[in-house]
């Protein structure tokens, strides 16, 4: 029996060292894997939410090859995503979102998105 899902901002952090493969598929319910526990991130995802006022960086799911992280609440507030290609983490896209809902990036395919959304269907199609 799994551990019942917890609302985002009660999951506690599980410092657990992880590696790339270990990082699930799909959203944790239950605990919030933090930056600092996966073995193998890239200095840049440490730091992608030095700017933000520092919030925790969370892994938050794969969307095909690529590992979805983001520093700062889900809720219309500073925060920004990180993206990185599992087999190469140095090809990695981040997406800003600011309080007011509007928000940047630039996806794999080159293109600027101003939603969230596009930037992550983006990611969905881009191997």
């Amino acid at each position: 029996m799994s551990p019942a899902a917890l609302p985002a901002d009660e999951r506690p952090i599980d410092p657990t060292p992880v590696h790339t493969a270990d990082l699930p598929p799909t959203p944790t319910r239950d605990r919030t894997i933090p930056a600092e526990a996966w073995v193998e991130a890239p200095d840049a995802l440490r730091h992608l939410g030095d700017d933000i006022g520092g919030p925790t960086v969370a892994y938050k799911r794969r969307i095909g090859p690529w590992l979805l992280w983001r520093a700062g609440p889900a809720t219309k507030a500073d925060a920004r995503y990180w993206a990185g290609h599992v087999d190469d983490l140095d090809r990695a896209f981040t997406f800003r979102l600011q309080p007011d809902g509007s928000g940047e990036g630039v996806g794999p395919s080159g293109t600027r998105h101003q939603r969230f959304r596009t930037w992550k269907e983006d990611l969905r199609d881009s191997p």
